[in-house]
């Protein structure tokens, strides 16, 4: 029977970190700051931007949301993307994905200050994490190598298999194992659905991470015995005896592969607190670099 990687307990030990870092800074005059800019009325993305609000007023960090109505045009919010650039309360800066249909999210993205981008998705920074300089990235993926150093899962010398390719948690996810650094130094093989075989590749897998947002994706039996399982899936399927009328899985086969991983993550509970954590983190990081900035003119 694996045990269990508790990231509520292990974001909680985070956002207590925080919480007494910013006290540090606050010595010195100084406040990290986070705008959010939600667009549209998506109630996952609202449940999102309020959980990342709150946890900034409960750590100290300032914050904002810039709420704008799905009618928001492109420059709209392209024009308040720049607004926020040019604000020097706000070290840090996201936009909530999805944006509304007829929105160029890409350009969006874009238009952020790389020095401001915590949740590690323009260009520049993308950019920097593949030539091994990573600065801000992804915040899933982070989350993910902070709950295996935590849980004393070192990946050099192991065979990491992620199934999933997005930008959001495969490909930085890939870049960050197989770097010459710590916390890397693993060997890494990238899979997705057009994989022949897929069962072939993660059961070679000491370290088997799922990310490819379909429910139960990957069977238990799919699980090398004793790997480590970071599941990085939350789906919604049914069940009449709940009274929502649906239950979360993860993109694994959880009951059986409990059985035969060392360490696994449950969903909820496991991957899914950490992405905030390290949202808050990103935000210290970003407030350090400006007050260094700052500093050394």
């Amino acid at each position: 029977m694996a045990t269990l990687i508790d990231g509520k307990a292990v974001s909680k030990s985070i956002f207590e970190e925080v919480g007494t870092e910013v006290e540090k800074r606050a010595e010195q005059g100084r406040r990290p700051g986070l705008a959010l800019i939600l667009v549209g009325d998506d109630p996952g993305s609202q449940v999102y931007v309020n959980m990342k609000h709150k946890r900034c007023e409960e750590t100290g960090i300032l914050s904002t949301i810039e709420r704008m109505p799905a009618t928001s045009t492109q420059e709209e919010i392209l024009a308040k993307v720049r607004q926020f650039n040019e604000d020097d309360r706000f070290h840090g800066l996201l936009v909530q994905s999805p944006l509304p249909d007829g929105l160029d999210e890409d350009e969006v993205v874009n238009a952020i200050n790389p020095l401001k981008d915590v949740d590690g998705f323009h260009p520049v920074n993308v950019g920097l994490l593949a030539l091994n300089q990573p600065r801000f990235v992804a915040c899933t993926p982070t989350g993910v190598i902070e709950l295996m150093e935590r849980y004393g899962v070192d990946p050099a010398g192991k065979h990491v298999v992620i199934v999933g390719r997005s930008h959001l948690v495969g490909m930085p996810m890939s870049l960050l194992l197989s770097r010459k650094a710590k916390n890397g130094n693993a060997t890494v093989t990238l899979c997705h659905s057009r994989t022949p075989d897929l069962g072939y590749h993660t059961r070679q897998a000491d370290i088997l991470i799922a990310a490819i947002g379909s429910p139960e994706f990957i069977k238990g039996d799919m699980v090398k015995k004793g790997a480590v399982v970071i599941d990085v899936g939350i789906n919604r399927v049914e069940d009449a005896t709940k009274k929502s009328g649906y239950r979360l899985v993860g993109d694994v086969e959880f009951e059986v592969a409990e059985e035969r991983a060392s360490l696994i993550t449950p969903v909820p509970g496991g991957v899914g607190p950490m992405t905030v954590a390290m949202l808050l983190k990103a935000t210290l990081m970003a407030e350090e670099l400006a007050w260094n900035a700052n500093d050394s003119r």
